[in-house]
């Protein structure tokens, strides 16, 4: 498949207010409602014809930046500033271009644009991300394809070689990688509890809501039929300990795999350490121990790159998450001993896919796979945010991910009726109308990507994904 030049037009943004039903906590934040960004995109070919594609992402506050001293309208507004500063290097560029080359000839100014303003790595990828989506999807559209025929046959033009960006796969044979990508139609929904979530009826909250949804954990394992579990760490090993005891009691029985997420809390390799120790020679926690198959960034991102945790790592797997700011984060993380790096969306799905193939990369080399991806999320949500992950994951071959929105957010109910019903429509193995509103469908613990793998576009089916755009406030 030929990768096509295009020129980008125009980006548009707008965003809709979404207000959570639970409040979801992980590391020292608390997040109760936040803005979701919508991006669509124009883009023009050498025939003067032109094509339009959309990509949509919460801004969460106090992950991309956990500055204590941050507002999240500060917070916001820095993401705000991103996505202007990479839609003007964009739609700014005199020659047309393939899909990646729009983001490797952008990738490093825009990091030092946001370096220069004192803004994190994370934020200056968000900007970037959201929009190569709002790119793919388009030039996928006006293709006539779906996002997994357009990746494994490089539709976007990805060239390791010629970019700069991740020298260490300059010999990779990344187009054979990206044809052998093996789709999954169905994939495991891993289920986060964060730090303020009610484990069971007797910590329930007396102001919980009563939508008919689950409040509990143990309340979402009947509905959903969980078996995949992600829990968030405090970085308080007692508080931990005690957490983890409570939760190991309630999924016993139905845990088939487990992640626990640090999200920062620890200090350092040997405060982690400590936690570790506690955790592998309590003996209720004996059962859940073997069903833990990673820890994911437990030390702070200033120190979790400055010293070998390989000690560490061969007793549990680490992931970096938030460590994982620049291109080449998992190359450094590699060397200290961590073996996992997370897909999210909102750090670039070119990100993901170049980290995929490190971990096949160095796989080649090793007697069994020590290195490996998982798809991690931001409180995504229902719609086309939910959609273009999953299709990465799912043509990524994931078998599980995490998924939170729908237990903390009421599905679709801050859209309108009529997008909830034209989502409904689209993808009905993947929604289900249920306690008044369009949301996920998660039986048995699985998700149904099937019309995501034949879906034209990145997951969206049509331009405009039937998004309600009037119904959104347009504010740069």
């Amino acid at each position: 498949m030929d990768a096509i030049r295009f020129h980008v037009e125009e980006i548009r943004f707008a965003e809709r207010n979404v207000t959570l039903r639970l409040p979801f906590r992980f590391g020292a934040a608390t997040v109760t409602a936040c803005p979701q960004v919508y991006v669509k995109a124009r883009i023009r070919f050498s025939d003067g014809r032109t094509a339009e594609g959309c990509a949509a992402e919460m801004m969460v506050p106090k992950w991309f930046d956990k500055t204590p001293a941050l507002t999240n309208e500060q917070n916001f507004e820095q993401l705000r500033f991103a996505l202007r500063d990479a839609r003007e290097a964009y739609t700014a560029e005199p020659d047309a271009q393939t899909a990646w080359t729009h983001f490797a000839s952008n990738y490093a100014a825009l990091q030092a644009r946001a370096r220069a303003k004192g803004l994190q790595p994370l934020v200056a990828s968000y900007g970037p991300a959201l929009i190569d989506c709002a790119l793919l999807d388009a030039l996928c559209l006006h293709s006539g394809v779906s996002f997994a025929t357009a990746m494994s046959g490089n539709l976007s033009g990805i060239d390791i070689a010629g970019s700069g960006l991740a020298d260490d796969l300059a010999g990779f044979d990344m187009p054979s990688f990206l044809a052998r990508q093996s789709l999954r139609t169905r994939i495991a929904a891993r289920h986060t509890v964060g730090l303020a979530d009610a484990i069971d009826d007797s910590d329930a909250q007396p102001d919980a809501p009563t939508d008919g949804l689950p409040t509990t954990l143990a309340a979402a394992v009947r509905r959903y039929g969980l078996t995949h579990f992600k829990l968030k760490l405090c970085g308080n090993t007692a508080q931990d300990i005690d957490r983890l005891q409570r939760i190991a009691r309630v999924i016993d029985g139905h845990a088939q795999l487990v992640t626990l997420d640090g999200n920062e809390q620890y200090a350092d390799a040997d405060d982690f350490g400590v936690f570790l120790d506690r955790m592998l020679s309590t003996p209720v926690l004996w059962k859940f121990a073997q069903k833990t198959v990673f820890v994911e960034q437990p030390i702070r991102r200033d120190a979790a790159l400055q010293r070998d945790v390989s000690a560490l790592g061969k007793r549990i797997p680490l992931l970096i998450d938030e460590s994982d700011a620049m291109l080449d984060a998992f190359v450094q993380a590699r060397a200290l001993g961590y073996t996992g790096v997370s897909s999210k969306s909102c750090k670039g799905f070119y990100k993901s896919v170049i980290n995929a193939a490190r971990c096949a990369h160095w796989n080649a080399s090793e007697e069994k796979p020590r290195y490996f991806l998982s798809g991690e999320d931001l409180t995504m949500q229902a719609g086309i945010g939910v959609q273009q992950d999953l299709a990465l994951v799912s043509w990524l071959g994931l078998s599980h991910v995490e998924r939170n929105g729908h237990h903390y957010v009421n599905g679709l109910a801050a859209a309108p009726e009529a997008e909830q019903q034209a989502l409904l429509r689209a993808h009905p193995g993947l929604y289900e109308q249920s306690d008044g509103a369009v949301r996920l469908a998660i039986r048995d613990g699985q998700l149904d990507l099937s019309s995501l793998a034949t879906a034209p576009g990145f997951a969206t089916g049509k331009p405009g994904a039937g998004i309600s755009w009037d119904a959104m406030r347009s504010v740069y």
